[in-house]
């Protein structure tokens, strides 16, 4: 037995465990970062070729950083403008060899990255509530190594290393009534007209979202490997529902094409669209299971799945894997499948030069869901609003990243609605607005120097909008940001003061607030996110270059007193307009009342967007910048930053 040391280890090779690393790496500290496979990059490096997410401004970071890396990937191999860098979408859709290319790239430019690959976690221990090793085992030789740290990331999809440091968890749907979610629990739902169907009854119970793998299929015959035979069990009665599927017309397209959802026209109302086609660079496609048609087989085929060990894990990857495969060559070769619909369905084969170590077949099993954490606070439906409100949802004063994929649950049971309309717990692309993510969502009930950023603290509803790859990027370099500052503190996650964290993040450009209107390139752009989590801003539209009123500033000026912890008398501004003059005047009362030098940090020019008459009005960007300014001022002094 081997034991090592690292400040930092990241446990899971997944998107979000890669960003982790980095992000702690970037800021000084070792880290060991551990996969289970001899791959990292989960879902994103497994089939998953684009990025599930709906508007760009929403999550930025090292998520945005590697989708440049892909654009330039594609420029550098095919040239701009090219076909296949145009298929890439600015980086936003890839081929899984290239993004892993790209992960293990930015992985070796980190020299504080130590990657360890092949090793299954075994157990953990804990002293006084903290998490102090974790013990694995290697898959090929057995061999058993034990890694020490100061802080842990559990970044794997199953929440593995919390259940064996004895963290509380989730596993399964809430009911309606636990936390009064609306599409909570057991429920029929129209996926065109987005209504609840006869049968809801929003119970809860310990089912599980289903599970399947993420193909990545080629129309070029030079680049095919072909199913010659069927998988080891195929059973074509398995399928056979499909075609009642599409005799009923459950296989022809959406109500609404939604770019970018795997929507091919050409394949609607035939075979192929049991599949989800989206194109990528290369002759390629991300190529999804349709969860529409009720023959949909994978519900239930999960169950036992996350609590299981290792080798019984292996055997429902390899049930799925058939599943999966056996779907395939039924529609290229069952003979009650209208000809025509197999010649179509066998212009596509899985592509010979992907997971070339893995019979081209990927190698990370698409976890949707599985254990919840049981955090210091719970994300739920109910902080989540639909889409095109103008009041913003929940605002958490502890926000680290923003959300806004729709809330997106594969089917749950195979139980058919009445007129088999839909899979029971199927919930499709419910559009909603963007939403703040809580820190206290990423770390446990009770136990210490451990952050989870993948199965974190969510309903099950919550969860199906918070699961996206982009997401997870995004909080994985919130959860190696989050160890970097706690290693300062003797590895105490809990002690991090989180404007400090916000701040951190905010200089290594992510995004805490989203706003209709906020332009990047806005001198107040950090201040504004800043305060959007301390209660600023109650719609989603910043209004930086107005004019600021009494009124308004009156209310941000008791929030920044109540984020100073004073409740000392605060100085007003009468109602009206305010001028620059009398804002200026207002900065230096607060200076005085908080003891912050006047440095060139808090000269006016730092604040203002640009010189001009004192008796013209300020304006609101102008506003939340200074007192972002005096406000991290005061954090400087407080905390004794460098």
């Amino acid at each position: 037995m081997k034991t090592d040391h690292f400040d930092l280890v990241v446990v899971g090779g997944t998107p979000a465990g890669i960003m982790s690393a980095i992000a702690a790496a970037r800021l000084g500290a070792p880290v060991a970062l551990v996969e289970y496979h001899d791959h990292i990059g989960g879902m994103s490096t497994s089939g998953l070729g684009k990025s599930d997410i709906e508007n760009k401004a929403v999550i930025s970071g090292l998520f945005k950083e590697f989708t440049l890396r892909v654009h330039q990937y594609y420029i550098d191999k095919y040239g701009e403008g090219s076909e296949d860098e145009k298929k890439c979408r600015v980086g936003y859709y890839y081929e899984p060899s290239v993004a892993e290319q790209v992960f293990m790239q930015m992985i070796e430019q980190e020299s504080g990255i130590t990657l360890l690959l092949g090793w299954q976690i075994e157990d953990a221990k804990t002293e006084s509530q903290n998490l102090v090793e974790a013990v694995f085992k290697n898959r090929h030789t057995a061999e058993i190594l034990t890694l020490k740290a100061q802080v842990f990331v559990d970044a794997t999809y199953e929440g593995d290393l919390y259940a064996h440091a004895g963290a509380a968890y989730r596993l399964g749907r809430e009911s309606k009534s636990e936390f009064g979610e609306p599409h909570a629990g057991k429920i029929f739902f129209d996926h065109d007209d987005h209504l609840f169907l006869p049968g809801s009854t929003g119970e809860g119970d310990d089912n599980l979202t289903a599970y399947t793998y993420r193909l990545c299929m080629t129309d070029d015959p030079d680049n095919s490997y072909v199913l010659k035979q069927p998988p080891p069990g195929y059973d074509r009665t398995i399928y056979l529902d499909y075609l009642k599927d599409l005799e009923a017309g459950r296989l022809g397209g959406p109500k609404v094409i939604r770019e970018g959802h795997g929507y091919y026209p050409a394949h609607f109302n035939t075979i192929l669209r049991v599949f989800s086609f989206a194109e990528i660079p290369n002759r390629k496609y991300d190529v999804n299971i349709n969860p529409r048609a009720v023959a949909f087989p994978f519900p239930e085929e999960n169950r036992n799945y996350v609590e299981a060990d290792w080798e019984q894990r292996a055997n429902i990857f390899q049930k799925h894997r058939e599943l999966v495969l056996g779907l395939v060559y039924f529609a290229q070769n069952d003979p009650e499948v209208p000809a025509d619909q197999r010649k179509m369905a066998n212009a596509y084969h899985l592509a010979l030069d992907e997971f070339v170590d893995n019979e081209h077949f990927p190698w990370q099993f698409y976890v949707r869901e599985a254990r919840r954490l049981k955090g210091k606070s719970t994300l739920s439906e109910n902080d989540l609003n639909p889409e095109g409100s103008t009041e913003r949802s929940t605002i958490f004063p502890d926000s680290i990243i923003t959300g806004e994929f729709p809330i997106d649950s594969f089917p749950v049971t195979k139980e058919r609605s009445v007129k088999d309309k839909v899979l029971e717990g199927y919930i499709c692309l419910l559009p909603i607005s963007p939403y703040q993510v809580p820190l206290s969502i990423l770390l446990p009930e009770k136990i210490n120097r451990l952050i989870v950023p993948v199965a974190a603290s969510t309903t099950h509803v919550a969860y199906s909008t918070i699961r996206m790859e982009p997401q997870w990027m995004g909080l994985g370099q919130v959860a190696g940001t989050l160890a970097h500052l706690s290693l300062k503190m003797k590895g105490d996650t809990n002690a991090v003061p989180v404007p400090l964290l916000q701040k951190l993040l905010l200089d290594n450009n992510q995004v805490l607030t989203y706003f209709d209107d906020l332009d990047a390139d806005d001198k107040a752009f950090q201040a504004a996110q800043f305060w959007g989590t301390k209660g600023f801003f109650k719609t989603y539209k910043a209004e930086l270059r107005e004019p600021l009123n009494a009124n308004v500033l009156n209310q941000w000026m008791a929030l920044f007193h109540q984020e100073l912890e004073t409740d000392e008398e605060r100085p007003t501004i009468e109602n009206g307009p305010v001028s620059i003059s009398d804002f200026s005047q207002l900065v230096f009362q607060l200076r005085k009342k908080y003891n912050i030098e006047d440095t060139a940090e808090l000269a006016p020019s730092d604040w203002l967007y640009h010189s001009r008459e004192d008796n013209l009005p300020v304006l609101r960007g102008e506003a939340c910048q200074a007192f972002f300014l005096l406000y991290f001022k005061k954090m400087e002094e407080r905390y004794f930053l460098d």
